[in-house]
């Protein structure tokens, strides 16, 4: 089973076949993912402990527990985590390319920015 340690969290891949991977991701309290988007996937976040803030393009909003939010292929996003405690999500990524590579950051806490070339 894939796992990978994050300066935020860690995530989990507990399912992958062709065109869908679903992972476990745990944000720490107080932590952020950068801000992002993919070209090649579409995402479904549930969130099953914890409370999550979500920005997609010019939304944010609060999503608690058993409730889900859509990310669209393409959308600016970022997932965070107010509380005190552990975020996690259940991601569903849809798309006919699902590579960590797929990652175009617009603002990191972690300096994992790329400048223009």
């Amino acid at each position: 089973m894939e796992r990978g340690e994050r300066p935020w969290g860690t995530y989990t891949v507990l399912d992958e076949s062709n065109g869908y991977k679903i992972k476990r991701i745990e944000v720490l309290p107080g932590q952020r993912l950068s801000l992002q988007k993919h070209h090649h996937r579409s995402e479904h976040w549930i969130v099953v402990s914890g409370t999550a803030k979500v920005t997609c393009d010019d939304t944010v909003r609060i999503v608690n527990i058993n409730e889900s939010t859509f990310i669209p292929i393409g959308a600016n996003h970022r997932l965070e985590n107010p509380g005190v405690i552990p975020l996690v999500i259940i991601e569903v990524q849809s798309g006919e390319y699902l590579g960590e590579d797929d990652i175009v950051r617009f603002q990191d806490d972690y300096n994992r920015v790329e400048e223009p070339a």
